[in-house]
């Protein structure tokens, strides 16, 4: 019953056994993936994967890291993507502060708006990256009400948490909840209400106790949902079926 809302399964991590790997969690309950794109070459990618298997879903969009290879042409490739019957989101969008080597931060706030602008458009909803940027990314996504989506791999405070779920956001947990520092994501956990969590992997990244700092793979979200489950004295099947409803409702599956 696992769905797995943000994985780069293009990443090259994968590319010795990434077929033999996503028939394995697929075996193991995963019933579905949607593959971010990060950019242009990993939303190309997002979308094959998408075609090739059914419980794939793509997500397309630059990645602040990227933001400053993106221009008009970009843009116009990217709204052509998203018309993609199984593209479900634009994304991964947004701001990350934490990497001194990043674009500025006046050109990764251009090309997140420009992106949600898109998003609006099309009317379809944004996986978010927010690193170290949460009054920004916060000030940003308010400009949009129309837009919902995902604030992925969330790390702000519960008063952030707060105001993302008061603009219609789900916010999504990966490994770091199975941490033994992750005091900040746990206060967040119990404050957020189940059916406005998504559960991920952002694989091959984030590895949840006990694999961390392996390769991360769709069917390790079971020791996410377990300390969920733990945090909200509720059973895992029970995570497991919500956060797979949220994923639906948010990617209209």
């Amino acid at each position: 019953m696992i769905f797995d809302a943000h994985a780069h399964y293009d990443d090259e991590e994968f590319d010795k056994d990434r077929d033999e790997v996503i028939n394995e969690i697929k075996n193991n309950g995963v019933i579905g993936v949607l593959n971010c794109g990060s950019s242009m070459e990993g939303s190309l990618k997002s979308c094959d994967l998408a075609e090739k298997y059914d419980f794939f879903y793509a997500a397309v969009g630059i990645h602040p890291e990227y933001a400053d290879k993106f221009n008009e042409d970009t843009l116009k490739e990217i709204e052509e993507l998203a018309k993609k019957s199984k593209v479900k989101a634009i994304g991964e969008i947004g701001l990350d502060y934490y990497y001194e080597e990043n674009p500025p931060r006046e050109v990764q706030k251009e090309v997140f708006i420009k992106q949600m602008e898109l998003a609006k458009k099309l009317k379809l909803p944004v996986i978010i990256h927010d690193r170290d940027a949460h009054k920004d990314t916060l000030e940003i996504i308010k400009r949009f009400p129309e837009v919902k989506g995902e604030i992925h791999c969330f790390s702000g405070s519960v008063e952030f948490a707060r105001e993302c779920l008061k603009l219609g956001y789900y916010l999504g947990f990966t490994g770091v909840v199975t941490f033994k520092n992750a005091k900040k994501v746990l206060e967040v956990v119990k404050e957020v209400p189940l059916d406005k969590m998504l559960v991920e992997t952002d694989c091959p990244y984030m590895s949840p106790t006990p694999n961390r700092g392996k390769r991360n793979r769709s069917d390790y979200i079971e020791y996410i949902v377990e300390k969920i489950a733990e945090i909200k004295s509720d059973l895992p099947i029970n995570v497991k079926e919500q956060t797979a409803r949220n994923v639906r409702n948010l990617l209209n599956i």
